[in-house]
């Protein structure tokens, strides 16, 4: 689903508390992530993203079914209305607003705020979230970041230097408990290749290979 590419880690993760621009100065590091490169290069989220939309156009089809059984109904109904006693319109008309019903609960069902496919994406993705942010945090406390920002959130960004990303550093360490691709076949996102960092070199984004990387 487009939506869930714009699925964002981390927009400032503050580690020990907020820090001072003297912090800044006294060690205290600035860093980013990609978290579309961080996504891409997780063969178990593109799983998750098949199997939603999988169900996504199932559950599309049951909804149109319904709604195209409305519309014949109603065809039907105008077709013949004039040959129809009044209780016969009545009957029609209700069972035409009944379906009509049917069809709309069944697409909240499905597809509203709380219906089963909001459910499903947070049985598959908020897990794989929870295992970035835990890798996020473990790193940025390692290595004293007082701020990590996400390149792919929006945030106005004017300069990144490639120094100081460490969505591959996320991916290593996310190795440990899932599998990510390897670092030398990783594939570069829009993001990632953009502005300061255009000047990467990209992967072959191979996702077939695939490992569990040991620090």
């Amino acid at each position: 689903m487009k939506a869930l590419k714009t699925l964002i880690l981390t927009v400032a993760l503050v580690c020990g508390g907020i820090f001072s621009a003297n912090a800044q100065m006294g060690g205290q590091k600035i860093v980013y992530v990609d978290s579309e490169y961080i996504l891409s290069n997780i063969p178990e989220y593109a799983d998750a993203q098949n199997q939603i939309e999988t169900l996504s156009d199932k559950w599309q089809r049951e909804v149109k079914a319904l709604f195209d059984k409305v519309e014949e109904m109603y065809n039907k109904y105008q077709t013949e209305k004039l040959l129809l006693s009044e209780d016969q319109k009545n009957a029609r008309e209700e069972a035409i607003v009944s379906k009509e019903r049917e069809a709309k609960n069944l697409q909240m069902q499905y597809f509203g705020s709380e219906g089963q496919l909001f459910q499903k994406r947070a049985e598959l993705i908020q897990p794989i979230q929870e295992k970035i942010y835990t890798a996020l945090q473990e790193i940025s406390l390692q290595k004293n970041y007082a701020f990590v920002l996400d390149l792919a959130s929006g945030t106005s960004i004017l300069y990144a230097s490639d120094k100081n990303d460490i969505s591959d550093d996320v991916l290593d360490q996310l190795g440990n408990v899932m599998q990510t691709v390897r670092r030398e076949d990783r594939k570069k996102t829009n993001a990632a290749t953009s502005g300061s960092r255009s000047g990467g070199t990209s992967g072959t984004g191979n996702k077939g290979n695939v490992q569990k990387t040991k620090k």
